[in-house]
């Protein structure tokens, strides 16, 4: 029988729960982001956020991506060190501590162009003023709102207002706006209508802006779900983060994004509790579990095998075909949401070409503070 894709030879196998990355899959997703962007990396700002790893941020660079976004101090930091040339911290900095982690990570690494957001004159006042007391200038981009109402100035608001406000401050550089829309589902065409219309009146008004101050402003946009929509819209770096691994999510719902699942949760059976349940010790612990049972993970082995309850360590599944199993049988599972999966381990094993475990990364950046 010839040999699955995802199954591991048993004498490279490490103890379970695991995460295993498959480096040939995750080197041809990052070839069908470029395509997607028909070549142009300059238009790539990657999320972070997925992995956590700087052995991923070194394959970035091959590919020649050197921009990235991230989400915490921490995977900022990753991202310094090792070398990443641009990185915005997509998450404003609120409160004294945060913003003197983000101001000791910028005097650090004085060779690297670190930016934030903001969505408000407070928090940039604060900024400005501890610029001017540090000798420091801060990189912004103006947070917009397109619905998803969770952070950012509404996009049908006056907010230009607040952009030449934020203009006139000391210390504060103002590189454009950022906009996350994550809340527009459903498909591709639907997903395209909503975000090009919240687009197309922002960069009616950015124009206008622009034109005012005699300045060129950057766009940093979208996610995941409407990145197809970015990747061919002028002027705007896109910031997609789950393609490096993909997930069932994202399988079922952007059907039209040809990436590759390359992340999978290695399990054991370990026990048969009656004769059609088999207990696997994927627990939550070793898996994002925030979603209703029916979508954690997908068993790749047998999808006979349905969860019927899950527990810190421990997933019962009911076995409703007619494959048997024996203890010690290893499962394969995709995550429905690999994110937070991936969060969840402080390693991974990566799998090569032969489908064997060469090598142990460290999920880096899963740590709140690394050294800052």
């Amino acid at each position: 029988m010839q040999q699955k894709w995802w199954e591991i030879n048993p004498k490279t196998l490490a103890d379970t729960p695991f995460l295993a990355l498959y480096s040939d899959r995750i080197s041809q997703n990052i070839k069908q982001l470029i395509a997607a962007v028909n070549g142009d990396v300059s238009k790539l700002r990657p999320h972070v956020k997925t992995h956590k790893l700087g052995e991923i941020l070194e394959l970035f660079k091959v590919y020649g991506i050197n921009k990235v976004k991230c989400a915490t101090v921490s995977e900022a930091e990753l991202c310094a060190m090792h070398g990443i040339k641009n990185i915005l911290l997509a998450y404003q900095p609120v409160g004294q501590v945060k913003q003197n982690r983000w101001l000791t990570l910028i005097k650090k690494y004085p060779e690297i162009l670190f930016s934030t957001i903001v969505d408000n004159l407070e928090v940039t006042n604060e900024l400005s003023k501890l610029g001017q007391s540090k000798n420091e200038i801060f990189s912004i981009y103006l947070d917009i709102n397109t619905g998803m109402n969770r952070t950012g100035v509404e996009f049908k608001s006056n907010w230009d207002d607040l952009l030449f406000q934020i203009h006139e401050l000391p210390n504060i550089q103002h590189l454009g706006l950022h906009i996350y829309d994550g809340h527009l589902h459903g498909t591709e065409n639907e997903r395209t209508h909503f975000a090009s219309e919240a687009f197309s009146l922002i960069k009616e008004k950015l124009h206008t802006v622009e034109q005012k101050l005699n300045t060129k402003m950057k766009i940093v946009a979208g996610g995941s779900g409407t990145f197809p929509f970015y990747a061919t819209a002028e002027n705007v770096e896109c910031s997609p983060g789950t393609f490096v691994f993909w997930d069932i999510n994202y399988q079922i719902n952007l059907p039209e994004q040809n990436f590759l699942a390359a992340l999978l949760v290695v399990g054991t059976v370990v026990s048969k509790p009656t004769e059609n349940t088999l207990c696997i010790d994927i627990g939550y612990k070793a898996v994002a579990s925030e979603n209703s049972l029916d979508k954690r993970l997908v068993i790749l082995n047998d999808t006979n095998l349905v969860p019927v309850s899950q527990s810190e360590e421990h997933l019962v599944v009911e076995n409703k075909g007619n494959q048997q199993y024996r203890l010690g049988d290893i499962i394969y599972a995709i995550p429905y949401h690999v994110c937070p999966t991936c969060a969840l381990h402080d390693t991974v094993y990566v799998v090569n070409s032969q489908q064997a475990i060469q090598e142990q990364w460290t999920v880096l950046a899963r740590k709140r503070k690394i050294t800052i």
